[in-house]
């Protein structure tokens, strides 16, 4: 049994909280949140200690490992509090905002032995981790292209002031949409050397993107990537990857992975040449608890698991983290530049400079983001 807090109790860390609790070799020790009545509530129909300030919980509740689930921009302070003391420590995505501080956390932990992971939830989707073993198998050969998408109904009117409309604190969908797919794909792809051609695009929101689209450079190929949390026509969060290979192409989301495969693949065990689909109920195993989707319990416990057995270096660790802190770093700066544009006039083409929109904020921000104190 490991010792297990939770900080952070709104959406996402009342999951985490419901689901540790349930682990046969988690005891929760501890919660924190800056809510009185919430933590009331808690406390007297769980009987867990509930704590205001994170300090007096990890000194008084001894907690071996702690589950961030709080606003972005107080993720870097809580992470330290809890190295200070040796604790290991799962965070919420995105890790942190400024991509500098993603990697002097991910060097601090490797410097003292401590298990981290960040929310990644995807890459425990059986689905998208069936994409990594055929890559890895080299079964559509070379990716050429690739195409990242996730869209979903999160912002569908202006809305007032929320942790998640402020660039400082949230991020935008860049940041807490487009995070996702782009995680994917620096797994699948590793980091590319370049992006161009990024678009920041407020729909509903004053001061942050609503939909994001780029391009992606890679040695042997381009990926695009396309983000759009103002999409009404989905029900909740979708997200999907497709990827176009010398020998085939491969499609997944959620539910299912489709993959074609032609005569020259070197065909792996359970395909065949042509169309095949295998379904994520059957590439995952049944967690010991559900809520949301089996892959957010899978995560938990392989972090649990981690922990138990100190493996600093695992899945969603927070040096692949910081790896998609720089790729969303790389397109918030590319966003704000003032380039030329390619446009028809008439029967010959002409370069016209792109005037300076909304999105320069965007790079501001960062700048200052990088340049204030930490």
């Amino acid at each position: 049994m490991i010792d297990v807090a939770v900080v952070g109790l709104g959406k996402m860390g009342l999951s985490h909280l419901s689901m540790i609790k349930a682990h046969p070799e988690v005891n929760l020790v501890g919660v924190c949140d800056a809510t009185g009545y919430l933590l009331d509530i808690l406390s007297k129909y769980t009987g867990v200690a509930t704590y205001k300030d994170l300090g007096k919980m990890l000194d008084e509740a001894r907690p071996e490992a702690i589950i961030v689930a709080t606003p972005t921009h107080l993720h870097a302070g809580m992470i330290r509090e809890a190295f200070r003391r040796g604790i290991h420590v799962f965070c919420e995505k995105p890790l942190v905002i400024d991509p500098a501080e993603s990697v002097e956390l991910a060097a601090l932990a490797e410097e003292r032995g401590i298990v981290t992971q960040v929310g990644y939830h995807n890459r425990f989707v059986g689905a998208f981790r069936e994409v990594q073993r055929l890559l890895e198998l080299g079964a559509i050969g070379t990716v050429e292209t690739a195409l990242a998408e996730a869209y979903g109904p999160v912002v569908l009117k202006p809305a007032g002031r929320t942790w998640r409309s402020q660039r400082a604190t949230g991020g935008g969908c860049l940041y807490d949409y487009a995070a996702h797919p782009l995680n994917l794909l620096t797994w699948y792809l590793g980091e590319p050397e370049s992006v161009s051609g990024s678009q920041l695009t407020s729909i509903f929101s004053a001061q942050i993107d609503d939909a994001v689209a780029a391009t992606l450079h890679y040695p042997q190929g381009t990926a695009q990537i396309i983000a759009n949390w103002s999409d009404e026509s989905q029900r909740k969060m979708t997200t999907k990857i497709t990827l176009w290979g010398e020998h085939g192409r491969i499609h997944a989301d959620r539910q299912e992975i489709q993959v074609y495969l032609r005569d020259t693949a070197e065909i792996p065990e359970g395909y065949r040449a042509g169309w095949n689909v295998r379904y994520t109920t059957d590439l995952t195993e049944a967690p010991w608890f559900y809520l949301r989707g089996e892959e957010y319990s899978a995560q938990l416990d392989a972090f649990v698991w981690r922990v138990r057995s100190r493996a600093v270096h695992g899945q969603n660790d927070f040096g692949s983290a910081a790896a998609t802190d720089r790729v969303i770093a790389m397109i918030s700066e590319d966003a704000t530049r003032v380039d030329a544009r390619l446009a028809a006039s008439g029967h010959s083409a002409t370069i016209t400079p792109l005037a300076p929109r909304r999105a320069s904020r965007f790079g501001t921000a960062l700048r200052a983001l990088r340049g204030g104190a930490r």
